[in-house]
This record gives structure tokens, C-alpha cells and sequence, in this order.
């Protein structure tokens, strides 16, 4: 099907650089001709919705079930905004980003951020997708101001003047179909490639759990460690709480530092945020740094590659990673807590321990309910892990690093796969929606689908949640935003 796509015989230059040529029957109009801006107010009984960067508009409650993230709208509602179905919305503060969608849903928004609503018979999905194209997020980055890009806002009189394109309504209903099968067979897709990575990830966790719970020796004779989550222990470990296993000294065992919008810099010392830790791996994601100047006068913490980075914040609370070695100077923010282990204190080690899934639900049932699911750094120095004698910590972690990287191998490739896809989708979706290719036939020949599938295991409002707890320091959040 989509092989067979072919280019419209017909095209011209848009004079638009975001759009470059288009359909030669397809009209060229700024948002002003084609979008009328909404303000309803006190509708304070609705249901709450949220515009994500991953999905556009979803119902809030979706988004915080698979979040540490708490609502934090006001008890008053009655100055956010209505939304009906049909209608768009986006974020000020995050268009560029991609927060920008049509609503399925009636409810309301937080006043922050901007509804707009088609003024003639047009399919409101059309633009869904062609407002939420990396091409469309560039033009609202160009149109988009402020201090520091984490306050840029694209503000409605300029939103207004940015230029779209505009098909027939039949096409338009007939990209909406195209594109609609295509998400459902990436869905597919991804799916069954989710559940293999959870069958893995579930082989991984059990072969760690055995490993720094019981040791290598199937033998040795097992004594009650005291400790709820992981029960007995051979005899010859002791346990010992988190905060004594730092070295003696300064900072060994310290949260990050709290690094605010206008000191973050596009180069200089690394800022390592919570997004950065995942379940006993380093993650690359994102590059934010501060200054030198701001280093000394903050009186930053900085840690080296080998220590034990752990995250405070949810999703889940409590993982932790080995520091990575960047070549560069680094940090971490206030809700990563720097653990420097003492000589007895195998740092991969304390990783794999901290990576066990009985562990990660114990620490995860002690926070839930609290604040954004976060666990304090005296509460999590009290936590108590077992101890090997040192040289079988390292011949622990050898033996984890030669079982797992099959595994570890699999599943980073699977993910690979699928984010190559989703970059495929998005570049597909752009020529589609932006007239170079056209769908109409195919789009004709589509059967129809009898049922949505099911959610994603990766929970791309997971992600969402994610991206919006990232160091609410650095990110404001649409509440925080007065309109």
C-alpha cells in the first residue's frame, strides 16, 4: 500500500518554507481565515483535559494515572477553558515542542492554554496532523518568544499569522483515513514488539533478583535478613542501610542541585536530569548544561563516572544507575540523589540490587500517595540492601554482565526497530499531510477497522508524564504560566 504511493502530477511552490510545494489545487491561507479563537469560560464541572507533546489532547486523568505527576489545577475552575470535540488546542509554552492537537473530548484546560475552532466545514483531525509535523513545530518555533526557549510562548495573534495549507474536504477525510490505518498497523506493530521486551525485561529482573538477593553458591545456608522485601540471605552477608555504604567525607551522599531555566546553557558542565536514569542503565536523553560562573556560585556537587546515581522522583522511585563517563564535567538535579560508595561497596553492585523488582515495588509502596510519588533522601538513606563480601560483589556483577547481555542486546535492538518506525510514521505523516504524496486511492481501498488497539505497553502518556516532571527547575508547568 504505501509503496504504491505516488507524488500529485500537479504541484507549485507554497512560499511557505515550512510547507515547500504543495498540491496545485490545494489552497495556501494563515490560521486567521481557517481558525477562530474560543474563550468559554466557567464550565468548572468538566472533566479535566491535557495537551501532550506525544498524543495532543487526552483526558488528565489518563495522563496521571501512569505518572508520579499529582494534579496541580486549582480548586476554582471556573476561568479554565472549555474544550468541545472538534476543537484545537495547544500549550503557549510548548507548541514548539509539539503540545498542540484536536480535542475528541468535551472538558476543560487550564487557562494557559489557547483554543481555536474551524470557522467553515473542514475535517478538524486533518490539522490534528498537520499542526503536530516536526515542519509545523519549527514554524512555531520561528513565531514563538520569550527569554530562554523553556519560556518561549507562541501567543494567538501569532498563531494566527502562521501559514497552512489546505485541501479539499474529501481529502482531507481521505488522509484522515490513511493515516488513521497506518497508526493502528504501527500500533500493531509496536505492540508485539512491547510484549516481547516485557517477557525479557521480566527474564532480566528474575536472573538479577536471585543473583544479588542469594548469591552464586545454590548451597549456602540462608539466614532471615530482617528486611520485608528480600528475605533471606546467605548467612555470611550483612545488610546495611544506603547512607552508610557512602565513603567518609564531603557531599558522598547528596542530592543534586536546583538549576533554574535562566541558568541552563547550550554547553559548558553537563546537567544530568531524572529522565537520564533508567532501571540499573544510563539513558542519553537530552543536553542541558550550566555555566561555569553558575557552577561556583551555586556551589554545584559534582560527581564522576562510577557513582551511583539514584532517582528520587517516580516511574519508578528509586531506580538507580552508574554515573556514565561523558569525558565532560557533570551534575545532577535536586531530585537525583549522588551516592559516592565506600571501598567495600561495589558500585555496579549496589545498581543491581537497587534494579530488583521486588525492591523497586517495596520502595514504590512506601511513596505512593505522596507528592508526585517522591522519596526523601533521609527516607531513602534508611533503606536497607544486602552485602556480599566485596569479591563476590564483583564476581556477582560479572556473572549478571555475562547472563544479561544477550538479553540487554535484544531488547536495546527491539527498541531500535521501534524507534525507527516511529521516525518512519512521522516522516510519512508530513508528506502526507503537506501534499507530497498522494492517498486518495489508497485510501480508498482501505478496509475498515473493527476495533481500536490495545494501549501501548510503553505509554506514550508515560512519556508525556515524563517530559513533564522533568525538573519542574528547568520546565514550568501550565499552571505555573498566567495567561
Amino acid at each position: 500500500m504505501i509503496s504504491e504511493l505516488k507524488p500529485y502530477l500537479a504541484q507549485k511552490d507554497s512560499c511557505v518554507p515550512w510547507l515547500g510545494k504543495v498540491p496545485e489545487h490545494w489552497s495556501l491561507l494563515p490560521n486567521r481565515a481557517l481558525f477562530a479563537e474560543v474563550r468559554e469560560r466557567d464550565h468548572p464541572d468538566e472533566q479535566m483535559l491535557s495537551v501532550t507533546i506525544t498524543q495532543g489532547v487526552i483526558k488528565q486523568r489518563a495522563l496521571l494515572e501512569n505518572s508520579s505527576k499529582k494534579d496541580s489545577s486549582k480548586l476554582d475552575k471556573s476561568a479554565y477553558k472549555l474544550v468541545c470535540p472538534g476543537d484545537l488546542a495547544y500549550n503557549k509554552m510548548r507548541a514548539w515542542q509539539g503540545a498542540i492537537g484536536v480535542s475528541d473530548f468535551r472538558g476543560i484546560v487550564s487557562p494557559a492554554y489557547v483554543i481555536v475552532r474551524l470557522r467553515a466545514e473542514n475535517n478538524p483531525r486533518y490539522f490534528h496532523h498537520l499542526f503536530r509535523t516536526p515542519g509545523f513545530a519549527t514554524e512555531a518555533e520561528r513565531w514563538s518568544y520569550g527569554i530562554t526557549s523553556d519560556m518561549w510562548s507562541l501567543r494567538p495573534e501569532h498563531f494566527k499569522m502562521i501559514y497552512g495549507c489546505l485541501p479539499t474536504l474529501a481529502e482531507q477525510v481521505a488522509i484522515v483515513r490513511f493515516i488513521d490505518h497506518l497508526n493502528l498497523m504501527v500500533q500493531r506493530y509496536i505492540r508485539a514488539k512491547q510484549k516481547l521486551i516485557k517477557v525479557l525485561e521480566e527474564q532480566k529482573q528474575a536472573i538479577i533478583h536471585l543473583a544479588v538477593t542469594r548469591g552464586l553458591d545454590p548451597t549456602a545456608r540462608l539466614k532471615p535478613s530482617g528486611v520485608g522485601w528480600l528475605g533471606d540471605v546467605p548467612e555470611h552477608w550483612g545488610v546495611i542501610k544506603i547512607r552508610n555504604l557512602a565513603r567518609p567525607g564531603y557531599k558522598t551522599f547528596v542530592d543534586g542541585d536546583w538549576i533554574e531555566s535562566p541558568y541552563i546553557t547550550n554547553d559548558g558542565i553537563r546537567l544530568i536530569q531524572t529522565g537520564n536514569i533508567g532501571i540499573g542503565e544510563y539513558r542519553e536523553k537530552g543536553f542541558r548544561y550550566i555555566s561555569e560562573n553558575t557552577f561556583r556560585a551555586f556551589r554545584c556537587t559534582e560527581f564522576y563516572a562510577g557513582d551511583v546515581l539514584i532517582c528520587r522522583l517516580g516511574d519508578p522511585v528509586g531506580r538507580a544507575c552508574l554515573a556514565p563517563n561523558l569525558n565532560i564535567r557533570m551534575i545532577t538535579s535536586v531530585d537525583v540523589c549522588i551516592l559516592k560508595p565506600r571501598g567495600d561497596a561495589d558500585p555496579a553492585y549496589i545498581v543491581h540490587v537497587m534494579s530488583s523488582p521486588l525492591y523497586l515495588d517495596w520502595v514504590g509502596s512506601l511513596v505512593r500517595g505522596s507528592t508526585r510519588d517522591r522519596v526523601s533522601r533521609s527516607m531513602l538513606g534508611r533503606f536497607v540492601l544486602p552485602l556480599p563480601p566485596v569479591q563476590e560483589q564483583a564476581s556477582i556483577v560479572q556473572f549478571l554482565e555475562e547472563a544479561t547481555a544477550d538479553i540487554s542486546t535484544v531488547v536495546k535492538q527491539t527498541l531500535h526497530e521501534i524507534a525507527l518506525l516511529r521516525e518512519y510514521r512521522t516522516r510519512l505523516i508530513a508528506d502526507v499531510v503537506t501534499g507530497k504524496l498522494d492517498v486518495r486511492e489508497a485510501a480508498a481501498g482501505l478496509p475498515d477497522e473493527p476495533e481500536e488497539p490495545e494501549p501501548l505497553e510503553d505509554t506514550e502518556n508515560m512519556a508525556d508524564a515524563r517530559e513533564n516532571d522533568e525538573d519542574a527547575a528547568v520546565n514550568a508547568t501550565p499552571e505555573e504560566i498566567e495567561e
